[in-house]
C-alpha cells in the first residue's frame, strides 16, 4: 500500500518544477491516492493543490517542511495535517522566509568570489515568486555549465566547506515542534540519513524530538537505501515514533525518485497515517 501514499513532495512554490495543481496531476497519474505538498517554509501552494485534489480524486493532507538548526546542523522537520490559517505558524515561516533570502544573497556573493557571477539573480529568476533554495541556485549552475547535474552542484559548491555554503541559524527544533503541534499537526524528521550526524547525535536527537513530542521519522523516502530503510525503521520503533515515507519529489530529472515507486514500509513500523481517516477511505 506505500506507493499509494506520498507524504513529501515540493511545488514551484518552494523548489519544485511543477505548480501545486500540476504536481497533484503528476501524483494522480502515478497512483498516488493519499498526497501531501510540503513546501519549504511555506503554506501558500496548499489551498490550490487541495482544490486540484479534489478533481483527481486524491485524499490530500496539509503539510509543510521547516528548516531548523540543531547542534549547529541544518535539519528539516515535515509538519503534517497542519492548519494553514494558524496565525502563529504562518508568522513563524513568513520570517524564516525572510532569513532565506538574506542568506541566497550571502551565497550568491561568495559565489562571485570565485568567479561564478549572477547566480542570486539566476536563482532567483527560477524560483519567480517563490523562496529562493539551494535547489534554485544547483539549477542555475547546472544551466550555466559549472556542474554536469544537480547531485554534482551540492558535491562541489553547495554543501559545507564549499563556495556557496553559508552557515544560517534558521528555527530551532522545539519551537518547529510546538508550532506543528500547535497547528494541529504532525512533527516527522525529514530524510535522516541525509544528515550525517554519526550514531551519538542520532540517537540524541531522536531522544530529543521524541520528548519535544515529535510524532514519527522519514524511514523510506528518495534519498534513503533500503539498508537506511531497515536502519530508520529500528530507530523508530526504539524510540517508539511512528514511520513515515515520501519521494522528496521536486520534478523530473532532480529528484531521487519518482511518485508512485515508494517500496513499503519495514514489517515493524508503526504508519504515521495508521489513525488518519485519509487512509481508512483506502480500505
Amino acid at each position: 500500500m506505500a506507493a499509494l501514499f506520498d507524504l513529501h513532495c515540493h511545488s514551484t512554490v518552494s523548489d519544485g518544477l511543477l505548480t501545486p495543481p500540476e504536481l497533484v496531476a503528476h501524483a494522480a497519474k502515478r497512483g498516488v491516492k493519499v498526497l501531501a505538498l510540503t513546501d519549504h517554509d511555506d503554506l501558500g501552494g496548499l489551498q490550490a493543490a487541495s482544490e486540484a485534489a479534489l478533481e483527481h480524486g486524491i485524499q490530500f493532507v496539509n503539510g509543510v517542511e521547516i528548516s531548523v538548526t540543531w547542534k549547529r546542523r541544518t535539519l528539516h522537520i515535515v509538519g503534517l495535517k497542519v492548519d494553514i490559517h494558524n496565525a502563529p505558524l504562518k508568522a513563524a515561516l513568513n520570517k524564516v522566509r525572510t532569513g532565506r533570502d538574506e542568506r541566497a544573497q550571502e551565497m550568491g556573493t561568495d559565489l562571485t568570489r570565485i568567479g561564478i557571477h549572477g547566480a542570486y539573480e539566476g536563482a532567483k529568476a527560477l524560483a519567480k515568486q517563490s523562496i529562493i533554495t539551494r535547489t534554485h541556485f544547483a539549477r542555475f549552475l547546472v544551466d550555466n555549465g559549472h556542474a554536469k547535474d544537480t547531485k554534482s552542484v551540492f558535491k562541489k559548491y553547495l554543501v559545507k566547506g564549499k563556495p556557496g555554503f553559508k552557515e544560517h541559524e534558521w528555527m530551532d527544533l522545539k519551537s518547529a515542534v510546538d508550532l506543528i503541534k500547535g497547528a494541529g499537526g504532525q512533527a516527522v524528521i525529514a530524510h535522516p540519513g541525509r544528515y550525517d550526524l554519526g550514531t551519538i547525535n542520532m540517537l540524541l536527537l531522536m531522544h530529543e524530538f521524541r520528548s519535544l513530542g515529535g510524532t514519527a521519522i522519514e524511514v523510506v523516502t528518495g534519498s534513503h537505501t533500503p539498508a537506511q530503510y531497515q536502519q530508520f525503521a529500528k530507530i523508530a520503533h526504539k524510540f517508539s515514533l511512528k514511520s513515515s515515507l515520501g519521494s522528496d519529489f521536486h520534478g523530473s530529472g532532480i529528484s531521487y525518485m519518482e511518485m508512485g515507486c515508494i517500496p513499503d514500509l519495514p514489517e515493524i513500523c508503526v504508519p504515521v497515517w495508521d489513525d488518519w481517516p485519509e487512509a481508512k477511505l483506502l480500505n
